[in-house]
């Protein structure tokens, strides 16, 4: 089976690995990663995001682990749109969140009206974090929680670059 994700993952924590755990379990993984021009427009905060490379890079390192896990291929992919990469054919199955099933649906549509068949769309929960609330990037870059999860009163959030 050919599965397929897609974000920003910057950065990644514990509610990504459980969306790549799972694209794993069902087969081979291609995961669009936004691009720099396309990651702002996607944030639901206003923040900074560190550049492409960065993030191909950690993400790539990432992946290998599930990659090496069940035995699986994987690519990454740069998104220039938001329904990215997923329009296109062969992919059988769409992880997403459930803030993001939306956006499954709509990438069916476009599939459908490009002919092409519909990918199942497998939802994956949030992770909490260790106050209830989901573990979130936004949340991790202003300093609230770690990776996965884990209150972090004590930390400033992610400083910004010269360039900000």
């Amino acid at each position: 089976m050919d599965v397929v994700l897609g974000g920003t993952f910057d950065p990644i924590h514990d509610g990504h690995r459980a969306l790549f755990d799972r694209a794993f379990e069902l087969g081979d993984v291609t995961v669009g990663l936004t691009s720099d021009e396309l990651a702002p427009t996607t944030r639901h905060v206003d923040r900074y995001v560190r550049p492409y490379e960065e993030r191909a890079h950690d993400l790539r390192a990432e992946l290998t682990r599930f990659a090496d896990e069940y035995d699986r291929e994987f690519t990454v992919r740069r998104l220039d749109e938001p329904t990215g990469i997923a329009t296109e054919a062969g992919f059988d199955v769409l992880i997403v969140s459930p803030e993001t099933i939306d956006g499954g649906e709509h990438v069916n549509e476009i599939r459908a009206e490009n002919e092409l068949s519909p990918l199942r769309l497998e939802i994956v929960d949030h992770v909490p974090a260790e106050d209830g609330e989901r573990i979130s990037s936004t949340r991790i870059v202003m300093g609230e929680i770690d990776e996965h999860g884990k209150l972090t009163p004590e930390r400033d959030g992610r400083e910004k670059t010269s360039l900000d």
